[in-house]
């Protein structure tokens, strides 16, 4: 069972600006050179801390693309989960991460929910596990069409290793992101959680 003191140390460590470009460069065929920044909200969303979650190919920052939110929550008797939500407007927040003042307006009605699109975390000896619950199906539409992921990663102080990748909704095909393994994206900066996330306790990993 989890504890609220444990959102520190997970924020802590999803907080930051990562890259693969290590990975990319041993096997190219199959890593996309990316960068993701992962920008904790001082605000609070449904009352729940949150970070904002942008990526953008290594070489081009200036085209960056699917724009999220995690939300931090922790339910009663429950263990911590992490839930997704959309950008109603994802043009308008597009490079907010290169420019995070614009983070601070953020309010609930700018968001959607996606039904299903949640993981449930747990603490390993070193790391953070998140995995989607029994029978969960990420989906949402998208120019008309439905889509669906596959959410889940771990994540230690200096590495996220996702395994979010694309399926066709109807064969469970993989499409893109980590078909062949975990992207390893290594922390290259680590971004300080907001004051507003002072008064959460702290058990480090």
């Amino acid at each position: 069972m989890f504890s609220a003191s444990l959102l520190k140390p997970l924020g802590q460590a999803l907080a930051g600006i990562f890259d693969n470009h290590q990975q990319a460069q041993d096997n190219p065929t199959w890593f996309v050179p990316t960068r993701v920044w992962q920008y904790p909200l001082s605000q609070q969303i449904d009352g729940n801390y949150a970070i904002f979650v942008e990526q953008a190919p290594l070489l081009k920052p200036e085209q960056p693309y699917r724009q999220r939110l995690m939300l931090l929550s922790q339910p009663p008797e429950a263990p911590l989960q992490i839930i997704y939500r959309a950008f109603r407007h994802p043009q308008a927040i597009a490079g907010a991460a290169r420019d995070p003042q614009r983070l601070n307006s953020l309010q609930s009605e700018d968001f959607l929910e996606l039904p299903g699109c949640c993981l449930q975390v747990i603490q390993g000896a070193d790391r953070f596990i998140a995995t989607p619950p029994e029978g969960a199906r990420c989906c949402f539409d998208y120019q008309g069409k439905t889509r669906q992921v596959e959410l889940g990663f771990d994540v230690t102080p200096d590495c996220l290793y996702s395994r979010d990748r694309g399926v066709d909704p109807d064969s469970g095909k993989g499409l893109w992101g980590a078909l062949m393994g975990a992207y390893e994206y290594r922390k290259q900066e680590q971004i300080p959680l907001p004051e507003t996330w002072a008064n959460l306790g702290t058990s480090p990993l």
